[in-house]
């Protein structure tokens, strides 16, 4: 088989893998669709700290607010088709070994993800409002807020955390690559404590509580990146000694 024709084969097989996720998320977003009143509803009815009263100011607010709603939850449900996808794409370059360990980065990937977007929506999201609410009423300002700028603020805040907590996979997966090193990683502590700091900053109150809320579980992200980093990087050098 020449190049062309493995090229073509490539295609092939990646088309057909963009195919399913397609259908899978056309799938997700007419569950979606029929869900996102439920959880809006939902939502509403359980405040994180006070009941706030959605206001629309346009006849369009509730439409972009309930499609949106829709379109994030079909990717969350998307997402482990489609890390399952892509490393069923890369499963016939990886040996058996390879290609049963790159599996379990489906599950942990999205687990993490997950586990990222809990802690923002629970943890970050409710001190973010706590503090600008303060800051509002400290000025004497009528609070009246709009359903649109609430969620756009909420998913400002949540997807952005929940990305960050992918950290550990994606520093495990740049290990296997050769990339990165548990030496590099070690090296570049302070510059990443220094950005971890700087992120946590941008995403969260300015106050010191709120900011070591969300700086310390990144940094202990990172931390837990090098402990993984190490123990792979410690069993790739003993497998030659091995055999």
């Amino acid at each position: 088989m020449n190049s062309q024709e493995e090229l073509i084969v490539h295609l092939t097989e990646l088309r057909k893998r963009l195919i399913l996720f397609f259908i899978w998320f056309v799938l997700a977003l007419c569950a979606g669709l029929y869900l996102s009143p439920h959880i809006l509803l939902l939502l509403k009815s359980r405040p994180l700290l006070v009941r706030i009263e959605w206001n629309v100011f346009s006849f369009t607010d509730g439409l972009f607010i309930y499609m949106k709603c829709a379109f994030l939850f079909s990717i969350l449900i998307s997402l482990p088709v489609l890390f399952y996808q892509i490393w069923a794409f890369v499963r016939p370059g990886l040996t058996d070994e390879e290609a049963r360990v790159t599996l379990a980065y489906v599950p942990a990937s999205f687990l993490l993800f997950f586990i990222g977007i809990s802690f923002s929506y629970f943890v970050v999201f409710p001190m973010m409002l706590q503090f600008l609410m303060k800051m509002n009423q400290s000025i004497g300002a009528m609070e009246t807020y709009g359903i649109d700028r609430y969620f756009s603020f909420m998913f400002n805040v949540v997807f952005p955390l929940g990305v960050a907590f992918e950290m550990p996979i994606v520093i495990l997966f740049l290990t296997r690559l050769g990339l990165l090193t548990p030496e590099k990683l070690r090296g570049i502590r302070k510059h990443a404590y220094l950005g971890l700091a700087i992120v946590g900053s941008c995403i969260s109150p300015p106050d010191f509580v709120s900011h070591l809320s969300v700086v310390v579980p990144l940094i202990i992200l990172f931390e837990c990146s090098v402990v993984i980093s190490s123990l792979y990087y410690r069993r790739l050098t003993a497998l030659p000694t091995n055999s």
